[in-house]
Order: C-alpha cells, then sequence, then structure tokens
C-alpha cells in the first residue's frame, strides 16, 4: 500500500501551555510517514523552544493564522496537508483514517475531522456542550485536511480572512470536488475557561468577520452559521441532550447568548468605524 508523506501544519502564537499535548499527539500518530511544520507569529514565550524539541521545521510570520498556513504549506513535501492549531490534539489513528479515506473516495478533495472541546471548570463544560450539538452539521464544520494539489488549485486560505477562514475554503474546496468525513476525533483544549475569555475572542473576530460576509453575502450556508435562531433551534432539537445536566445547559444557552450579543456589538463598531473613515 502507497503511504504517502503528510505535511501537519500548525500556526503558533504563545502556544507553549498546549503545543507540547498538540505535538506529542502527532508523534503518537498509528500513522508515520508524515513531516510537522511550526509556523509561530512572534511569540514571546517559549513556543519556539517547545517547538524544536520535536521538528527543525520551523518558521516565522505574521499577521495572522491564514498566512501561517500558507506559508507552512509552501515549505510542506507532502501529498496531503493537515492543518490544526496549537491547542488541538489528534486521536491515535486521525491521520491514518483520513489517508485511507480521501484514498478510497474517489474525489474527494478534502476532509472534516470531527471536533470535541475539553477543558477547565463549568464554561469549558459548557463549550463542550456546545461543540457537541455540531458534529455532523454541515454550515459548521469545516474541512482541515487536504490533497495538497486540491489545497493549490483554490490558492489556499484567504489572507484577507481572520475570521471565516476556514468556512471559506471549505467552499472553495466543494465547488472543485467532494469534502468527505472520518470518524475519528481532534480534541480542542480549551484549557481553563472563563466567560470573559469567551466573550473577549468572540468580539475580536466579529470586528474581522465582515470580510468574509462581504465576500459570500447570505446564503444558505452564511445564514445559518450568523443566526442565533439557527442555533437555538440545533440546540433545542434534542432537548434531553440539552438538559441532561440543566445547570449546564442552561450554562450554555446564558453562553451563547451573551457571545452573539458581544459578536454582533463587535461586528456593528467595526462598520461604524469603516463607515467614519
Amino acid at each position: 500500500m502507497h503511504l504517502p508523506l503528510v505535511s501537519i501544519i500548525i500556526p503558533t502564537r504563545n502556544s507553549a501551555q498546549f503545543l507540547g499535548a498538540c505535538l506529542t499527539s502527532i508523534i503518537n500518530q498509528t500513522y508515520k510517514n508524515i513531516e510537522m511544520i511550526v509556523v509561530d507569529n512572534n511569540s514571546t514565550d517559549k513556543t519556539k523552544e517547545i517547538a524544536k524539541k520535536y521538528t527543525k521545521n520551523i518558521f516565522n510570520i505574521g499577521p495572522e493564522r491564514s498566512a501561517q498556513r500558507n506559508l507552512g504549506a509552501k515549505s510542506a513535501k507532502g501529498e496531503y496537508f493537515l492543518f490544526i492549531d496549537s491547542d488541538m490534539e489528534l486521536t491515535p489513528k486521525v491521520i491514518e483514517e483520513c489517508v485511507k479515506s480521501i484514498q478510497s473516495e474517489k474525489g474527494t478533495s478534502a476532509l472534516v475531522i470531527p471536533e470535541k472541546s475539553i477543558g477547565i471548570g463549568f464554561w469549558a463544560k459548557c463549550k463542550a456542550l456546545e461543540k457537541s450539538f455540531y458534529i455532523g452539521i454541515t454550515w459548521i464544520e469545516a474541512a482541515r485536511f487536504f490533497l495538497k494539489d486540491s489545497y493549490l488549485e483554490v490558492g489556499g486560505y484567504d489572507e484577507s480572512l481572520v475570521s471565516g477562514e476556514d468556512w471559506d475554503i471549505s467552499q472553495k474546496i466543494k465547488k472543485m470536488g467532494k469534502i468527505g468525513r472520518i470518524s475519528e476525533f481532534i480534541l480542542h483544549n480549551k484549557g481553563h475557561l472563563t466567560l470573559r475569555k469567551i466573550l473577549i475572542k468572540k468580539y475580536y473576530y466579529s470586528q474581522k468577520f465582515s470580510n468574509y460576509l462581504n465576500k459570500h453575502r447570505f446564503t444558505k450556508r452564511t445564514n445559518p452559521q450568523i443566526n442565533i435562531l439557527f442555533r437555538y433551534n440545533l440546540f433545542f432539537s434534542q432537548p434531553k441532550k440539552l438538559f441532561k445536566n440543566p445547570l449546564r445547559g442552561l450554562g450554555m444557552l446564558i453562553m451563547k447568548t451573551c457571545e452573539f450579543c458581544f459578536g454582533g456589538a463587535g461586528y456593528v463598531i467595526e462598520k461604524l468605524k469603516k463607515y467614519e473613515k
């Protein structure tokens, strides 16, 4: 059986807290024909020192993830590309299953890898509950594993997008080929998550979301991505799951409502700033 090289590209920025676990999970894959490429963005912690323990393929560029991913892809030698974040961990058979799936499914250009959220504290558990509703939901999930040729054909990640870039590349890939999925999971480690951290992050990325909407306008895919009613409908369609732990379910609904409020505020304020200019 042909065992093609898989290039795993990890953008980092002050990622010392999680990077070791991320890279260890790559080393522990059952599929061994891999190369790791770390693309840092001027970290001031020990990110680069940790990365050097695992790979010689370390680069530096900014200002955001899309540019980092594209630089990593230019340096990659693999037939397939896998893009993960530095706070993610692969379950042991992720790459093995990706290679088998994309080789056996004719016309497949990319793969979705489902994600589970993990972390410490009440809000991390609320976030884990939220993410569990998104498994298999096509307008939420995005591809992470790509045929190199397909990735290059669509021009990689759009570097003008800071938010929604993963949805964007998935839509471009879908126009030219099929996006499959595997059953193995990525674990997304949120660490000790607080509501404040969640809302600050949502506000930041929502300020940058207008570029994505300007590019894709309002479509059958983007409408549910930005409309809170679609999320509520998804949550309440599984009431037993939502309220299996009533406090956690209520916390998740409060968290998500706050996110949309802060996200909406960030989006509107950024639009007003541009209008004033």
